[in-house]
């Protein structure tokens, strides 16, 4: 994923509710959201060239998404999937304190990452980048966040647009609908409001969209996650044509 705005403990009934873009370059094989046959709880979409995946649930209600920390300079070609890290979880039966823990003493040998695992009781973001926020590998206090290419809650126009969109849509109990069309938006950000992450200006311009569209990059797939208290997790998801 490259965009991820969520509400935690804000809805009573619904502990999440997530809105998602996955950007990345077309020609990259996945297969859409299924149920996976080799791990039938697990509902996600899969990266066949990594073997991972971005985002998924499960059906007794885990929730696992990860976003790329864009940072060119630090990329390293031999660093293994960050999306192994998403299924993981997914997979198996630890909790997301115990699987936080578990990962983080070898989260340096991935590039750049956020992780957010959890489920109906417990969130928790995770970052391998090095940071003093407070909130890193603990479970986050209720409210509305928002994740990109950067640490959560970096303020880059998108992440903020899209946080005041999706909690006026919160506020009005929005259909479903009105959270895909969010995700939608190919509005690019003004040069002087850029992030500098090290791609160049032309590329700043075309990453700076919630829905992203380049001739071989882009929004690939959107999608919606609800974990319920008391009912099984939906998650929908539709391809970006």
């Amino acid at each position: 994923m490259c965009l991820i705005v969520f509400a935690w403990q804000v809805i009573p009934g619904m502990p999440l509710i997530a809105a998602a873009n996955r950007d990345e370059f077309y020609d990259r094989p996945a297969t859409p959201a299924a149920w996976w046959e080799d791990h039938p709880q697990v509902y996600a979409g899969r990266d066949l060239q990594g073997g991972g995946t971005w985002l998924g649930v499960t059906r007794t209600g885990r929730f696992a998404a990860l976003t790329n920390i864009r940072a060119p300079s630090e990329k390293r070609s031999d660093a293994p999937s960050r999306g192994a890290l998403v299924a993981d979880y997914l997979t198996g039966q630890t909790s997301a304190r115990e699987y936080v823990d578990l990962i983080a003493t070898n989260a340096g040998v991935f590039n750049g990452f956020n992780l957010l695992v959890g489920d109906c009781n417990e969130l928790i973001w995770f970052s391998n980048r090095k940071n003093d926020d407070m909130r890193n590998g603990r479970p986050l206090t209720p409210g509305i966040y928002g994740l990109s290419n950067d640490l959560l809650d970096t303020p880059w126009p998108k992440v903020v647009r899209t946080k005041a969109q999706f909690a006026s849509l919160l506020c009005q109990g929005a259909p479903e609908e009105a959270y895909f069309e969010m995700l939608t938006d190919t509005t690019r950000t003004s040069d002087c409001r850029l992030p500098k992450t090290g791609v160049g200006i032309e590329l700043e311009r075309v990453l700076s969209a919630v829905c992203i569209k380049s001739p071989n990059y882009g929004t690939r797939v959107s999608t919606v996650v609800q974990l319920h208290a008391n009912k099984v997790a939906v998650l929908n998801e539709r391809a970006i044509v």
